[in-house]
C-alpha cells in the first residue's frame, strides 16, 4: 500500500475528512452544481473513496511459479478485461488484454497474469505504455524474454469528448520469438483476431 494511502487511512481513523472530498466539492461548484443538494451530499466522500481504491490497488502475490517443464510450449491468457484512466484527460478506458509467453522453466500461476495487468492499469496510463509495463513485468517474473501483450481498448476521451466517435485502439508488444513473423506470432494473432490471417 502506498504511503499516501496509509496517511489517508490514518486521517480517516482519526475522523478527519479525506482531502479528496474537498477536491470533489470544488469540482462540483466549478461545474455549476450545489454539492449540498440532495443526491450530491455524499458524492465527495464516494469520489474520495473511489480514487483511493483505484490508486491504492493491491494485486496481491504475482510471482507464484509452478514446477512444470514444457517443451517449447506457448502459454496464452486472453480476454483479460480491465479499466484504466487516461493520463491526458482523467477519463476511463477499457481494455481487453491477451498475454502470451514461452516458459523458460517454471510456469506462472494463471491468476497472476490478470493481477499483473490490473496492477499496471490501476494508475494513470496510456495504452501504449500499459502493454509495455505488463510485458516487462511478465519477463521479470518468469525470466522469459519470449513475451507478447496485445490490448484492444475503447477510450472515453475519444468516445465522449473531442471527435465523439467510438473506436477500438490496438497496441502490442512482441518480444523474443514473437518479434519474428513466424508460428508463435501467427498463433497469437489468430487467437486475438480470429478470422484474420
Amino acid at each position: 500500500m502506498t504511503e499516501s494511502v496509509v496517511e489517508v487511512l490514518d486521517e480517516d481513523a482519526a475522523g478527519l475528512p479525506d482531502p479528496l472530498e474537498e477536491v470533489a466539492r470544488r469540482l462540483l461548484v466549478e461545474i455549476g452544481e450545489d454539492p449540498d443538494r440532495e443526491g450530491l451530499k455524499e458524492t465527495p466522500a464516494r469520489f474520495a473513496r473511489w480514487w483511493r481504491e483505484f490508486s491504492g490497488y493491491d494485486p496481491g502475490e504475482v510471482g507464484t511459479l509452478f514446477p512444470l517443464r514444457t517443451q517449447g510450449q506457448i502459454v496464452m491468457v486472453s480476454d483479460i478485461n480491465l479499466w484504466s484512466l487516461c493520463e491526458h484527460h482523467l477519463l476511463p478506458f477499457s481494455c481487453t488484454v491477451t498475454i502470451a509467453y514461452r516458459p523458460r522453466g517454471d510456469v506462472l500461476g494463471l491468476s497472476k497474469f490478470a493481477r499483473i495487468a490490473h496492477r499496471h492499469a490501476h494508475r494513470l496510463q496510456v495504452q501504449e505504455r500499459l502493454v509495455r509495463d505488463i510485458a516487462d513485468e511478465i519477463t521479470a517474473v518468469t525470466g522469459s524474454d519470449d513475451v507478447a501483450v496485445i490490448a484492444q481498448g475503447e477510450h472515453l476521451c475519444m468516445s465522449m469528448r473531442g471527435i465523439r466517435t467510438p473506436a477500438l485502439m490496438t497496441s502490442s508488444v512482441f518480444n523474443g520469438i514473437f518479434n519474428e513473423y513466424g508460428p508463435a506470432r501467427q498463433e497469437l494473432v489468430t487467437t486475438v483476431f480470429p478470422g484474420r490471417r
